[in-house]
């Protein structure tokens, strides 16, 4: 299997008990995550070469970035350090019909105050396969929507196949200034994790569904037809009875078909913020892998649906664990 480079922000995660406000906690439990650091991590798991660049500070909160990823054996190598601090987040759980709720403190963060790509990009996508990048990094700043769209060229010109998640942060930026983004993005694109609902408001793809047809394949042929390089389009649905239970259930467009795993009721939520790294993760691997279509989605939408078991941003399991998963009936002890 080929290499992988994934480029984003490291973030500093801080959260709190379940059943505990932000406001009246005493304590809170640290972990460090970003979207692109916890595809690496999946992409790590399952076997694959795994490069992830990012700017930290050169302090212990940048080293412990470091040990973080290197613990999942992902490559740091391109792990810059400089700037003046790790970008941080707040996450208050939720509980019942409470959701979790999330306050960025990422402004002037090492990653999101670069002016220019420090990286040697010939030396970063030297046989590489894959390059794999977030519309949460071109939303950090106008600049950024400038090299991240340089990065994709430069990616492209060394032979990599482009995944880009549009994850998709109102806290970041608005749905005008995404969607003029993503119309310069997304026709460089290969793989592409975009929904029904990505469609309609950043895309401003607006044609009414008929009452017999599906509505997330519907959109999906409309977002091919919109952009035909794309090969792969992925998202999940979600159905959210209360913060701790969930059903979710994985589509997928591959080949001019639609393509739905089985649902997968979540009870109770351990833990929900890494889910979708954690299914385009498993998307990813399929790909590389080129799994029947069929298998691909039911192993990402598995993947994701173990993600919420567990504590922290990053998936935790390798692939034998998700099949093994797969296979069994839901929480019987594996002996």
């Amino acid at each position: 299997m080929g290499k992988v480079v994934t480029l984003g922000e490291a973030m500093l995660r801080l959260s709190t008990e379940s059943g505990k406000r932000l406001a009246q906690s005493e304590e809170l439990k640290v972990n460090y995550g970003g979207a692109e650091a916890n595809v690496a991590i999946s992409l790590a798991n399952y076997g694959h070469e795994v490069l992830f660049a990012s700017k930290v500070p050169k302090t212990v909160l940048g080293e412990a970035v470091q040990k973080h990823l290197q613990r999942y054996r992902v490559n740091t190598e391109f792990l810059i350090t400089g700037g003046a601090r790790l970008g941080t987040y707040y996450l208050e759980a939720g509980s019942g019909e409470r959701g979790s709720a999330v306050i960025y403190d990422r402004k002037g963060s090492s990653f999101a105050e670069l002016e220019e790509l420090e990286w040697n990009l010939t030396d970063l996508f030297n046989d590489a396969e894959l390059f794999h990048i977030s519309g949460i990094t071109p939303a950090l700043s106008e600049k950024w929507q400038s090299l991240a769209l340089k990065l994709i060229h430069q990616a492209k010109k060394a032979g990599c196949k482009i995944s880009f998640d549009v994850n998709y942060r109102g806290k970041l930026w608005s749905q005008a200034a995404a969607g003029k983004a993503l119309e310069q993005i997304l026709p460089e694109v290969d793989y592409c994790s975009a929904g029904v609902l990505d469609a309609i408001h950043l895309l401003g793809i607006t044609e009414t569904v008929a009452e017999a047809e599906n509505e997330t394949a519907f959109y999906y042929q409309r977002m091919k037809e919109r952009f035909p390089n794309i090969q792969v389009f992925y998202s999940t649905k979600r159905v959210v009875h209360s913060a701790s239970v969930n059903d979710l259930m994985g589509t997928l467009w591959m080949d001019d078909h639609y393509y739905e795993s089985s649902v997968h009721r979540i009870a109770p939520i351990v833990d929900r913020v890494g889910a979708g790294d954690a299914f385009s993760g498993g998307v990813l691997h399929g790909l590389l892998k080129k799994m029947h279509p069929q298998e691909l989605i039911d192993f990402a939408t598995a993947a994701a649906a173990l993600k919420h078991t567990v504590f922290g941003d990053c998936n935790q399991f390798t692939e034998e664990e998700v099949q093994q998963f797969l296979a069994a009936d839901s929480g019987k002890i594996n002996r």
